[in-house]
């Protein structure tokens, strides 16, 4: 993918959910939520502080992470549909 994130942004793929619930349900399109979950594919290089320098990225690509519900760009690159977020926007790194 020719795209790099700048400064303290992240380029996010969301996780699909599942399409029955624990009991079994099949759950429409229609009443689904966007996820919240999602792979970090590429970071930016991270924000500057007051005196130029570097703050390191918290996150790297392969990260699983959950966000929240309203974060984020959503963007199109090679067909694929992506989230583009300030790192801020993530709430926590799955383990």
């Amino acid at each position: 993918m020719a795209f790099t994130p700048l400064h303290d942004r992240v380029l996010v793929r969301r996780v699909e959910s599942d399409e029955k619930t624990a009991g079994g349900l099949i759950i429409p399109d229609s009443a689904k939520e966007k996820p919240a979950e999602g792979e970090v594919v590429a970071v930016g290089a991270g924000a500057k502080d007051d005196d130029g320098d570097r703050i390191s990225m918290d996150v790297k690509a392969g990260d699983k992470i959950l966000f929240g519900k309203w974060s984020g760009t959503e963007i199109t690159l090679d067909g694929e549909e992506l989230l583009i977020m300030k790192e801020s926007d993530i709430l926590g790194v799955i383990a």
